[in-house]
């Protein structure tokens, strides 16, 4: 039996390197596959022709979205709208673009221009919970909860297991809890904490340029 031991501590080991080796085998395949997609489509700085229309434009600004590449992915965005009007496209995809574009000015501290985005986004299409969480959350960073609050509502209303907007509304519960504790003898400052860690790193995966 004892001798089994190390036998048996072998093959984990083995099984563990095995899966590391897979996992950092499949990252270093998505980067590579995104640089190719930057050169393909013209967002490597090389000298290569900029895509003009608006699809293209946006699976540009998805590589560069998964890349952090935040300010050149906004840039791309920009480019991609503007590309939409001069050939619309179907109110579905401005709105996929506009959350895109909001979500990128958010990972740049750019809430106030974010949030006319995200509203953009739901102008073109209502029924958006990723765009309405991500607005919430947006919301929330100009120190805003009771609007936040009413569009996390929103989200649920349209899709009631949303993780999302439930955690961010129990967030949002607890800092209000405190806040009503407060007053004379109270320890607190009677202002919402703004510091918040966002909703995820990224948009969904459906939405997000990403």
């Amino acid at each position: 039996m004892n001798d089994l031991l190390p036998q048996a501590y072998l093959i984990g080991l083995i099984v563990l390197l095995g899966g590391a080796a897979f996992v950092v085998a499949r990252q270093i395949l998505r980067v590579r596959r995104d640089e190719l997609a930057l050169v393909r489509l013209g967002g490597a700085g090389i000298p290569a022709e900029r895509p003009s229309d608006p699809g293209t434009l946006y699976e540009l600004a998805s590589v560069q979205l998964r890349k952090r590449l935040y300010a050149e992915a906004a840039d791309t965005l920009k480019q991609a709208l503007k590309a939409a009007e001069r050939d619309p496209v179907p109110n579905e995809a401005r709105a996929l673009m506009e959350n895109a574009l909001g979500f990128t000015l958010a990972a740049q501290n750019k809430y106030p221009v974010a949030i006319r985005h995200y509203r953009s986004a739901l102008r073109a299409k209502p029924d958006y919970p990723v765009a309405l969480n991500n607005l919430a959350f947006a919301l929330e960073k100009q120190l805003k909860p009771e609007e936040a609050r009413a569009t996390y509502e929103q989200a649920l209303q349209l899709e009631p297991d949303n993780k999302t907007a439930r955690k961010r509304l129990r967030t949002l519960d607890r800092r209000s809890g405190v806040i009503e504790g407060d007053g004379p003898g109270g320890s607190g400052s009677g202002q919402v904490d703004g510091r918040a860690r966002g909703i995820g790193a990224r948009p969904s995966s459906d939405d997000k340029a990403a």
